[in-house]
């Protein structure tokens, strides 16, 4: 069903000096929950979480997790990184349940950034990712935001853009119309205007 896959093993050792061990002995400490099921307390070789999540697609994919041998399709809740050095230091994984809607994090992609700045405008990104809420079968790869018409002054919202099918953003639905990007004038003077000076 899906082309991400990880294998992790039970942990039974639990607590912040185990995490701490477990990160020296290069593996990664994670929780899968959701479902009918208990919350799981599991582990996962550093290199392999690293490796899989290289690929962006995967944060916004089912992957198919196998615990001790046992496959279940989960998708990616949270993810701590290590502040200065960026590598994974704990994972939550949401059981993905069919007929059920989850929510996931959906990165952003910005598509004809050029033509605003033709405009002579800049673009700043207020969000690089989305919560979406949907079936498994609908999570998109990312969502996309073109900009082809935006002039400059222009805000876009959560509201300007079309969701996939199947697809929900979960801030508007609960009435929080964010701003995704905006296209603004250039902040600093042209050079030419400070030499008429």
């Amino acid at each position: 069903m899906t082309d991400f896959i990880l294998n992790a093993q039970v942990r039974t050792d639990l607590g912040k000096g185990a995490s701490r061990r477990l990160r020296h002995a290069a593996s990664i400490p994670a929780v899968v929950y959701g479902g009918d099921k208990a919350a799981e307390s599991v582990t996962i070789l550093a290199k392999e979480i690293t490796k899989l999540f290289e690929n962006e697609a995967a944060f916004s994919h089912v992957i198919e997790l196998s615990v001790d041998g046992a496959k279940q399709n989960v998708v990616v809740k949270a993810m701590q990184r290590h502040p200065s050095k960026g590598t994974i230091l704990h994972a939550d994984f949401v059981r993905v349940v069919a007929g059920q809607k989850l929510t996931a994090v959906v990165p952003v992609h910005f598509v004809n950034e050029e033509a605003p700045v033709k405009k002579g405008g800049e673009i700043s990104h207020t969000l690089n990712e989305i919560e979406v809420s949907c079936e498994a079968k609908d999570l998109p790869e990312f969502i996309e935001v073109d900009l082809a018409n935006a002039e400059v002054g222009t805000i876009i919202h959560l509201s300007d853009l079309k969701a996939p099918k199947g697809v929900e953003f979960v801030a508007l639905a609960h009435g929080d119309d964010k701003a995704v990007a905006n296209v603004h004038a250039p902040r600093v003077a042209p050079e030419a205007e400070g030499a008429a000076e």
